[in-house]
This record gives C-alpha cells, sequence and structure tokens, in this order.
C-alpha cells in the first residue's frame, strides 16, 4: 500500500508541477523501479506493473506511433464535429492581443509579468491639459440647460473644444493632434463626464469611436495628410455608421451594400468607385458630422478590381454633401442632448480613393474596426462609467452626512449604510479596472478581451452604484432640475449599458467566446490544426497540442483539488499580510476556472456558442479575476496606504464571492449532473469558501464616504469638483465641509439637551445656546451658516408653469 501511495504521491506531484511527459514518464519509471527493487511484491505483479507502465508511456512518448494510434483518429472525429468559424468571427479572434486574461486561463498565472506593468501617470503637459482647459471647459458646462433648454451644447463650449484640441486626443502631432496617453484619454473623458454625460460623450466619440483612428492605422498617406489635420483641429466633425435597423451585433446580417462601378464624382465623368445604398441610425455626432465613416458590403459583380464578387465587409469615407446621402435629423437618448441620429444613403456615389486604406483593404473592414474601436470598451466607457461612479461615492456619502431623520445624519442607519458600503467598494472596483486597462493601452498592447471585460464590468457596477444613490437620495434624486447632480447620469445608464457591445451579448457571447480562443493555451492550435487544408501537417499539429491540452487539464484538476483542501494556503506569492491571501486565492480559481472551462468544451463542443447562460456565467468569473487584479495592482499603485484597506477587502471579497457563484453555477447546470457534482466537489470540498463582505466591513467602508479623508479623495480622485456654493454638487460640498467642522459644537449642544440645560431642539437651540454661553458668539454664526448651507444642499428644485419648457410636437 505504501509503495502504491508513492506512485500515486509522483503522479500527483508531477501534475502539479506541469512536468514535461517525457519527464513525468521517467518520474515515473524511477518511482517504479524503486518499487520493484524494494517493495515485497511477488515478481509475476511487479512484470505485470511494468507490462502496463510500458503500454501506456511508450506510445505516449513515441510520437509517430502515438499520432497513429490515436491522434489521427482523434482528428478525423473533430474535424467532423467542429463547427466552421465565420470570417467575422475569425477577424474578431484575430483582432487585438492576448494580455493577463492568457495568464488567467493558465490555471498557473504569472504574478511578474503584473508587478511589472507602470503606474498610469500623467506627464507634465498632460497634468497641465486636465487643470487648464478641461477644468474651464467643464466650467462653462450647466448640464440642465444642455439637457433641458438647449438640448445640445452651447456654441462657445463647442468652439471651446474645438480650439483646444478635445477631439484630437489620439491624434499624432504631426498632425496638428494632442498625441496624448490612454490613461489621459480615460481621465479627460472622466472628468467631463463627471460634470456632464452629454459633453463626455460629445468629446469622446472623435477620439475612440470615429474615424480617425481607422485612418491613423489604416489610412493612405493622402488620407492622413488631408483629414487627421482637419479633425484635429475641428474644421471636421466625424461619426462612424455601423448599426442600422436590421443589422446590430450580427455585422453579417448588414444589408447595406456598395457595388464598384463607373460614375460622377465633382464634375468628373467616368470615376471608378462604388455606388452606397445603406441605413444607419444610433449614430452619435451624425447630426452634426461634416465627414461620416461607413461600413458596408462591397460588391464587384464586373471584377473591376479584383477576381471577386462579393469583397466583404468595407469602411469608407463620406463628405456630408455627398449628393444620395440624408442627415441631420436626431434621436433623442434618455434625456441626453449628445448628438445622436441617423444616416441614410440612396445611390451614393464615391470614388474608390474614399475607402480607408484604399484598394488594399477592400473587404478587411471587419477586422479593421476590430482591431481599432476598442478604445470606445478600453477607454471612453469606462471612463465614463468610473466618473458616474466616482460622484455616486463622493456625494451620496456627503449628503447622507448632512441630510438627518430623527437627528441623525441618515448615513449612520444601517439600510443606508449597506448601500453606501457597495456603493464605495464597487466605485473602487471599477476604478481599478479602468485604471489598468488603459496603462495596457499605453504599453502597446491591444487587450481586445479584456476591453470587453472592463465595459461590461464597469457599466454593470456603474449601475449598481447609481441605483444605489438614487435610493439613498429619494426624492431629491427624483426632481429634476439644475441642482439634481444624480438624475442625468442616472438616467445615462442604458446608454453606457447598450452600447459598444450591449452588456448582455458582451457577457453571454464575446468574453468568453473570443477570450477561451484567443486566450486558451491549446484551444485556438487544437482549432487551426483542424482547419488546416495540409492534413498531413494539421495532424501534427493536432497531435501536439492535444496531447499538451490533457495534461494541461490534468494538471488543473489536481491543482484544483489540492488548493480546495488546502484553501491554497500553501502557494508562494507575491503580497504583504494584507493582500497575499487574495493572490493565493486567485490562483486557485485560475485553476479552477481553467478546470471548469476545459469540461465545458469538452462537454458541450460547438453548442457552448449556444449555451449563453454558461458562457456567461465563464464570463462572469474571468471577468471577476480580472477586477481582483486590478484592485491588487490599484491599491499598490496608490501607495499600500492602510487606510484603504477596507476598499481593497470589500471589492476582493465581493468579486471571489462572484467567482464563486458562477463557477457553481456552471457545475449545477451541466447535461450530465453527476459529472457537474464532482466537478463542483473537487473545486469547492468545502462547500463555498467564500462569503459576500461581512457587515462589519461593509460599516468601515461606508464610514469612509461620511468622512472627509484622503482616502475619500483617492476615490473621488479625477472628477469635477465645483467651489460654487449654489452648484448642483457645490452646495453639497460646501455643507458636507460645514458639517464636519461642526461636528463637535453640534456634540456639545446634544450633550447640553441631554444635562437639561437645553430645552430648544432644532433650529431653536442655536440661540438659546449663545444666550446661555454654551456656544459663543462666532460659533453662533457658524452654526446658522451650517444649517443654512444644508437647505440650500437638501432643497429641491421647483418650477412654476410658466417656466416649465415642454416642448410640443
Amino acid at each position: 500500500m505504501i509503495w502504491a501511495g508513492l506512485l500515486i504521491f509522483i503522479l500527483f506531484i508531477s501534475a502539479y508541477m506541469r512536468l514535461p511527459l517525457l519527464v513525468w514518464s521517467l518520474t515515473l519509471a524511477a518511482g517504479m523501479f524503486t518499487l520493484h527493487i524494494f517493495s515485497d511484491f511477488d515478481p509475476s505483479s511487479k512484470y505485470l506493473l511494468w507490462i502496463v507502465l510500458g503500454a501506456i508511456l511508450i506510445p505516449l512518448n513515441f510520437k509517430p506511433l502515438r499520432l497513429n494510434l490515436f491522434s489521427r483518429a482523434i482528428y478525423k472525429v473533430m474535424k467532423k464535429l467542429m463547427p466552421t468559424i465565420s470570417q467575422t468571427e475569425q477577424e474578431a479572434l484575430d483582432a487585438g492581443d492576448v494580455w493577463w486574461e492568457a495568464e488567467l486561463f493558465s490555471g498557473k498565472p504569472d504574478f511578474s509579468f503584473l508587478k511589472s506593468l507602470p503606474k498610469p501617470v500623467l506627464t507634465d503637459e498632460e497634468q497641465a491639459f486636465l487643470d487648464g482647459p478641461v477644468e474651464e471647459f467643464c466650467g462653462m458646462l450647466d448640464d440642465w440647460q444642455i439637457t433641458h433648454e438647449d438640448y445640445d451644447l452651447a456654441p462657445e463650449a463647442w468652439q471651446f473644444a474645438k480650439d483646444n484640441g478635445f477631439f484630437s486626443l489620439i491624434i499624432p502631432k504631426q498632425y496638428g493632434g494632442l498625441d496624448y496617453s490612454a490613461y489621459c484619454h480615460s481621465q479627460v473623458v472622466m472628468k467631463i463626464g463627471s460634470r456632464s454625460g452629454s459633453a463626455g460623450v460629445t468629446v469622446m466619440v472623435p477620439n475612440s469611436l470615429g474615424p480617425g483612428k481607422l485612418l491613423m492605422t489604416y489610412g493612405t498617406e493622402e488620407q492622413k495628410n488631408y483629414y487627421l489635420p482637419r479633425l484635429a483641429k475641428g474644421i471636421e466633425i466625424p461619426c462612424f455608421g455601423l448599426t442600422g435597423p436590421d443589422a446590430g451585433s450580427d455585422a453579417g446580417a448588414m444589408p447595406d451594400t456598395g457595388v464598384v462601378c463607373y460614375g460622377s464624382y465633382e464634375g468628373e465623368d467616368k470615376v471608378l468607385g462604388i455606388r452606397l445604398n445603406f441605413a444607419k441610425r444610433y449614430i452619435t455626432l451624425a447630426p452634426v458630422a461634416t465627414i461620416l465613416g461607413i461600413a458596408f458590403k462591397l460588391h464587384d459583380p464586373d471584377h473591376l478590381i479584383g477576381d471577386k464578387d462579393d469583397c466583404g465587409i468595407t469602411l469608407a469615407l463620406i463628405k456630408r454633401e455627398t449628393e444620395g446621402i440624408e442627415i441631420g435629423k436626431r434621436h433623442f437618448p434618455v434625456n441626453h442632448s449628445f448628438m445622436n441620429g441617423p444616416i441614410r444613403g440612396k445611390d451614393v456615389f464615391i470614388p474608390l480613393t474614399s475607402i480607408i486604406g484604399g484598394v488594399d483593404y477592400v473587404g478587411k473592414g471587419w477586422a479593421m474596426l476590430m482591431e481599432c474601436l476598442g478604445d470606445g470598451r478600453a477607454i471612453s466607457l469606462p471612463a465614463l462609467g468610473t466618473a458616474a461612479s466616482k460622484m455616486g461615492a463622493r456625494y451620496t456619502g456627503a449628503y447622507s452626512r448632512i441630510r438627518q431623520q430623527f437627528h441623525t445624519p441618515i448615513g449612520y442607519f444601517e439600510g443606508v449604510e449597506e448601500a453606501l458600503a457597495e456603493i464605495a467598494g464597487q466605485a473602487y472596483a471599477i476604478d481599478a479596472a479602468r485604471s489598468m486597462v488603459a496603462v495596457a493601452l499605453d504599453t502597446g498592447a491591444v487587450p481586445s478581451v479584456i476591453s470587453a471585460i472592463v465595459k461590461y464590468q464597469v457599466m454593470e457596477r456603474m449601475r449598481t452604484v447609481l441605483n444605489h444613490a438614487m435610493d439613498i437620495h429619494g426624492g431629491h434624486g427624483i426632481c429634476m432640475g439644475p441642482h439634481n447632480h444624480l438624475a442625468r447620469p442616472y438616467q445615462l445608464i442604458p446608454v453606457g449599458i447598450t452600447v459598444e457591445g450591449a452588456n448582455i451579448l458582451t457577457r453571454t457571447m464575446i468574453v468568453f467566446g473570443q477570450g477561451a480562443m484567443r486566450s486558451h493555451p491549446f484551444l485556438l492550435k487544437e482549432v487551426k490544426a483542424v482547419h488546416n487544408e495540409d492534413e498531413r501537417q494539421g495532424v501534427k499539429d493536432f497531435d501536439n497540442a492535444l496531447f499538451a491540452h490533457m495534461g494541461f487539464i490534468i494538471s488543473n484538476v489536481v491543482r484544483s483539488f489540492w488548493f480546495g483542501i488546502s484553501f491554497a494556503k500553501l502557494v508562494t506569492t507575491p503580497g504583504d499580510k494584507n493582500t497575499q491571501y487574495y493572490y493565493q486565492q486567485l490562483v486557485k480559481m485560475s485553476s479552477a476556472f481553467a478546470f471548469i472551462s476545459d469540461i465545458c468544451v469538452g462537454v458541450l463542443g460547438g453548442s457552448l456558442k449556444r449555451r449563453e447562460k454558461i458562457s456567461g456565467r465563464l464570463a462572469d468569473a474571468l471577468a471577476n479575476m480580472y477586477i481582483i487584479t486590478a484592485v491588487l495592482k490599484h491599491y499598490e499603485n496608490q501607495g499600500s496606504n492602510r487606510e484603504d484597506l477596507p476598499l481593497l477587502h470589500w471589492a476582493c471579497q465581493d468579486a471571489l464571492f462572484n467567482v464563486q457563484t458562477a463557477l457553481k453555477g456552471i457545475t449545477k447546470n451541466l447535461p450530465v449532473p453527476i459529472l457537474g457534482a464532482i466537478c463542483n466537489s473537487i473545486i469547492f470540498p468545502f462547500t463555498k469558501p467564500y462569503q459576500r463582505p461581512s457587515d462589519a466591513l461593509g460599516h468601515k467602508v461606508a464610514r469612509l464616504t461620511l468622512n472627509p479623508s484622503e482616502t475619500l479623495n483617492r476615490l473621488s480622485d479625477g472628477i469635477y469638483n465645483s467651489n460654487d456654493k449654489d452648484d448642483a454638487t457645490g452646495r453639497i460640498d460646501h455643507a458636507f465641509n460645514l458639517v464636519m467642522k461642526t461636528d463637535e459644537l453640534q456634540h456639545k449642544l446634544r450633550d447640553a439637551y441631554k444635562n437639561g440645560r437645553l430645552t430648544s431642539r432644532d433650529r431653536d437651540v442655536y440661540e438659546e445656546a449663545k444666550d446661555k454661553n454654551i456656544i459663543t458668539g462666532s460659533e453662533y454664526v457658524l452654526l446658522i451658516e451650517t444649517d443654512q448651507a444644508i437647505q440650500n444642499a437638501i432643497k429641491v428644485d421647483e418650477f412654476s408653469f410658466k417656466d416649465w419648457k415642454i416642448e410640443t410636437p
């Protein structure tokens, strides 16, 4: 029994350490040799064991034999079962880079990569831009006037943005742009978005969803030299049209077409070009755009530019004044006033020089979009979501401190405290996720999967933050008006959830569907091998990937079980006494995730694409592991301040619980129940090791929002703060500061009331306290000023019928 245990131990250690097959085989053979020499087994049993061992190890290690005995047959079966990959799917898979998600898929993340990432920093020029033009621009914005009265930014705001390069954050300096970092880009959009969502969207679109990035990456020299300086100076306002009435997420269903033909253009006849017919909607900046980027399917029936009839999705730039363009009407997206509307084109003729990148890029449009427009997912939308979340944390906390019920700040009630804790914890996680992906872009990576994760996670968490904030503000948040800082961000939630890949689609199809194929160590290699037209080479490649994959699965089973029974306490990871536990649990969950991912792929095969509930849970697990990583990195980047530990603990514990919930949901819903039960017992042998953040921890987190501190400043850093005492947010800050300044005086008055020295309550007590010399005259003035500031902060707007502006059809 001891010797059998020794062999099992050798197998266990080999699998845990992921030894190469040959090393693993030699180690096992050495163990068998030791057993042969020293055990008291009878000779026939020993020789039988050698025969069994040889029958297994020799075919596994002798590749030609292994290939003919196993791999070729499996290859043929997989070739029949493997679903085809569409062109748009393939282009999505090829877009961007594999980044940190590959480490999470590995089951054994390399934290040295994480440690090597630089801190997000601004250059002196970028900081000056934020402190100067961006600050001034925010001061020009009146969101109530924008959204309720003018339905547009003021003309001077538009001009200021153009004159100061707000639409050229990403354009290189050689073309007149600012050429700022991705992190600065994020900070700019976040600050503007904290002042006005409509203004934030207006600035973000030319820097992410517009054709600028496409021109920089793929444009011809002539296109770059003409358009980029004009975009940088705001002479041209861009938009990009992809979505239409009949095609949203499914680009393959796009009915918009272009046909290569000859036509007339700007006075010239017999110009070789494209005749377009298209209908687009939901296009931001379309009503005011002067240059339109359009995606369409190109056809060349007369083979004027090549030998294909159907050339594929192609991108082109069209001038607004081109004949056949219908543009200018507006949509009205959830009471926000950023320009958004439809574009239609009927028999629009453009020259071939209008194709972005020229004829060489015909049919490559989807790949170009996947490669370039990820900035919307990685930078712009997360920046807007972070702005709303930071605002929610700072001003809901302040409001909860100044607003009283039963002579007690409402933030001290446990029901409100519970919501405040989630607001602050989610805001911290959101900022961490946003910052880390910006650093990825600044280091030259194009992390398409992480970008999708950040977009959907930030927006969903922002929804949670603003829902809680609205609950706490109550009627104060409901009553619209110039003094309401919360209602417009609350209304904007569906925009962030919907655009750049609706969150339902992103979660259930993109994150794991694309992430598994791109980031898994072996899956893409197996798929490519199966689809290799050279079958001989395909079988060889498949053999290499298949057996490496099998070893990977065995290793993750062993590692998951060991981490489950040891709670990953023995894993060597970075971190100090406050953070090492989370690094260890990240290793544990990475192994479990890799194991469960392979089970799902193996059991469900190609149908996994259609099993969106399973795929969505896998996406949740992967996304929350990224959140843990980002939070740990964020905490260290900000100086590992002990005062921030409650936020770190809350965010990491919440994310671990979410990973656990996702993985348990998968094992419970596998089509083979017994397999799900076995997988669950391997990963979680002691039921549920992770719990939601405790009430005690939530109390600490909530209190961070109720008192001024450096932690609160870090949590809300980067948003616009108004010094105007009558501003929507400035009045809350002013009252909050005065409440904290008079806190000791209020305690003094309460003690005097309890002791019978004061008999009055509410505002009358100040006069009585002054008359009885309990407070000084200056303290009395300060208390009255504080009371007036509180009343100003908690009041809501009122309108007469004649002042209530209602647009009639």
